[in-house]
């Protein structure tokens, strides 16, 4: 998609919901105060997990990781998304669109890995108590954190790349709220079998192979929380991991929706709402799900709370 191929290309429009002028409006509000929610809970976390030593285990060390993923996942996307929801002008810069491509795509691939890393975590904690401590060592945790990172942006490189390659003929009006792939394809005007064979390749890579690691350790999870007598532990060991499929479920289910489904039945409108689900809603419930009935974290939002509440007596 080379800007060169109109010679006056200043950038993209964005349309988004522009033909749901009262939609647009709901969505302003309900947005806004989902895009604070979130702000607020991931920042709670990743602040709790560092002030309570409870809480610096590698469970909350990836906990950690995904708050802040989703709180760059969400900046990226939902403070441009508002500005045009109230406003006429719906345009986007070129570069501008290029950047929110490479950092919504690398972001969301580094969550598709994070969470079968954390699928590992909770398989060693459950499966391996004794010697959770030394399989997940501080160094490993850092590697493996390391490496989703590192694996997400390295594709989404490869993938922004490869869709601005794509002549576009002067085309520039983009039927999504933000710089997305698969509507990014629909403004090509030559054939694009090709680079959809290779998106949907990589997608099942990205997708399916965390997929497939968490659905092992969960089976191996369940089987071993199955033999647990202690009633309290099964519940414990089955809260844990719930939410964490939870989570997991929300994630991949609106990602391979958009990402592994033929191009020819790609709705776009259909697009745009799951796009608003995976980009606000699901970063805005982690927090929520992860908390919810989470004793420890609960305990250190306590613990944190009454400190600052006797430090200001």
């Amino acid at each position: 998609m080379d800007p060169k191929n109109g010679s006056s290309f200043t950038g993209f429009i964005l349309l988004g919901f522009s033909d749901r002028p009262q939609l647009e409006r709901v969505l302003f509000v309900v947005l806004l105060i989902f895009y604070l929610l979130t702000l607020l809970g991931n920042t709670t976390i990743i602040a709790l997990s560092r002030l309570d030593p409870h809480l610096q285990t590698p469970m909350y060390f990836f906990l950690s990781n995904l708050s802040f993923l989703d709180l760059c996942y969400t900046t990226s996307t939902v403070p441009q998304l508002l500005v045009h929801l109230r406003g006429a002008d719906k345009s986007i810069s070129f570069s501008g669109c290029v950047a929110q491509l490479f950092v919504s795509l690398g972001l969301g691939c580094t969550e598709c890995i994070l969470l079968g890393v954390m699928a590992f975590d909770r398989y060693a904690a459950v499966c391996r108590p004794l010697h959770y401590t030394v399989i997940m060592h501080p160094r490993l945790c850092a590697l493996m954190a390391s490496a989703s990172w590192f694996i997400g942006f390295a594709n989404s490189s490869l993938q922004t790349v490869l869709i601005f390659l794509v002549p576009l003929c002067g085309r520039n009006k983009i039927d999504h709220f933000f710089c997305e792939i698969p509507p990014l394809l629909k403004l090509a005007c030559v054939d694009t079998t090709v680079n959809e064979s290779e998106l949907f390749s990589v997608s099942v890579i990205i997708l399916l192979i965390p997929v497939a690691l968490i659905t092992f350790s969960y089976g191996r999870i369940v089987k071993t929380v199955l033999r647990i007598k202690s009633a309290s532990g099964q519940k414990k060991a089955f809260g844990t991991c719930g939410s964490h499929l939870t989570v997991v479920s929300l994630f991949y289910g609106t990602g391979i929706y958009i990402y592994l489904q033929p191009s020819n039945n790609y709705s776009q409108d259909q697009g745009k709402f799951i796009s608003l689900f995976y980009t606000i809603v699901t970063p805005m419930v982690n927090p929520v799900i992860y908390t919810l009935r989470n004793r420890d974290v609960i305990g250190a939002m306590k613990k944190v709370f009454c400190r600052d509440m006797t430090l200001d007596e």
